[in-house]
This record gives structure tokens, sequence and C-alpha cells, in this order.
């Protein structure tokens, strides 16, 4: 699925399902609260911190997708073309970003 379809599909949802979109500032902060569960599984499972017997069965896709879902809101109820805007943006870091990494020290 592309992100313009996953935009329609969740647009979809949301008048199926969620009744209305919640408002912008509300899905904003609905983000972050996704994005810190994001966080929190990276820092636990990957990093130094121990990971509590809680936090053992948490599903980083599923907590990703979360992450997806308030972004495809965001734009939506905002009028931005995900797929669009991440094509263009795509384009511009493999211009500017193509040589930059290549004679990085650091990632050879």
């Amino acid at each position: 699925m592309n992100i313009q379809n996953a935009q329609k599909e969740v647009d979809k949802w949301i008048k199926n399902h969620g009744v209305r979109y919640f408002n912008e500032l509300t899905n904003m902060a609905q983000l972050t609260e996704e994005v810190g569960e994001v966080a929190r599984i990276i820092a636990r499972r990957y990093g130094e911190q121990s990971e509590k017997e809680s936090d053992k069965n948490k599903d980083l896709g599923e907590e990703l997708a979360d992450v997806m879902f308030v972004v495809l809101c965001l734009a939506n109820q905002t009028g931005v073309n995900l797929q669009e805007a991440f094509n263009k943006k795509l384009d511009l870091k493999a211009k500017r970003d193509h040589d930059r990494h290549h004679n990085n020290e650091k990632l050879k």
C-alpha cells in the first residue's frame, strides 16, 4: 500500500469508526505519546536501560504503526498529500546527503 492509499484508509476508518478526527492539537499530543512508547521500547530493548518484565511483550511494530496512524491523521486533517511530500523529501535527501554519507569516516 502506498502512502496515499494509507491516508484514504485512515480517513475511511475515521468516518466509519472514529466519529471524527480529534483536533490537530490533540493529535499532536497523541503523536508525542506514541513516539514516547516507541522510545521506551528502543531504550530498553536496544539501549542500556534494563527492560521491565511488563515491557517485554510490547510490540515495536504495533507502536510504530500507532505513530504512522496519527501522522496520517494529521496529514489528512491539514490537507497534506504525504505521498507527494515524502517523495519530494526523499529526492532532496538523496541529492543533498549522498556524498556527505559516503564521505563520512564514522560510517565506514
